[in-house]
């Protein structure tokens, strides 16, 4: 790892500090760091940035409880900015956005690139505001019985396509079953986090039985 004494701060004493949603990869602020905000946030694993307007050091979320958790800082080919990849507790914006960016400029031709995330509030606003002719407001309209059914059905589509070794098939079927179980999941109020974490507990728990028997 590098060490803060190789990396390149301007002559005011400050690198740019790029801060990205780990789990969502989304730009959440730009930020600067000097020495000792760096050193503070690797210290406590929490994101300290030196304000330029105020002249001081601030650790995001003292006073709002939007805590930055870091899971990694790295540098760039010149080693004069860096990126700090953090799960947040809150908004990173001090608006109350989930991110600092979000007055579009442009957008070019080139469709965004599919995210969990994106498709989970698709379905929420389905849910929320019905769309006429929409399978999806459809299935929200018929409720959890009707959504329950077709995970059935498209988890016994799985099992049909895979049972024939048909791969190609086997993917189609699990994006429908997926879809739907994501569904079910903005019915019950569900979301991404929720699973997200229970599959993290069970990796500590896998570790550990690994970690046991190799004893």
């Amino acid at each position: 790892m590098l060490d803060i004494d190789s990396l390149k701060f301007d002559e005011k004493g400050l690198i740019p500090a790029v801060v990205v949603d780990s789990a969502s990869k989304k730009v959440l602020t730009l930020a600067y760091m000097n020495r000792e905000s760096l050193r503070i946030s690797m210290e406590k694993d929490l994101t300290c940035f030196f304000s330029r307007s105020r002249q001081e050091l601030w650790l995001k979320g003292e006073t709002s409880g939007n805590y930055q958790h870091i899971v990694s800082v790295t540098a760039d080919c010149d080693r004069d900015a860096l990126v700090v990849e953090v799960q947040k507790d809150g908004p990173a914006c001090h608006l109350g956005t989930d991110s600092c960016f979000n007055d579009l400029v442009y957008q070019g031709d080139t469709p965004p690139a599919f995210q969990y995330q994106g498709l989970m509030e698709l379905l929420q606003g389905r849910k929320d505001c019905p769309r006429e002719g929409s399978y999806t407001s459809y299935l929200f309209e018929k409720g959890t019985d009707k959504i329950l059914k077709k995970i059935g059905e498209e988890a016994t589509e799985v099992i049909i396509a895979a049972k024939d070794g048909d791969k190609p098939n086997t993917v189609y079927e699990l994006a429908d079953l997926a879809y739907h179980a994501m569904v079910l999941m903005v019915q019950m109020g569900i979301g991404l986090e929720d699973v997200k974490a229970e599959l993290a507990s069970r990796h500590v728990i896998d570790h550990k039985v690994k970690q046991e028997k190799m004893r």
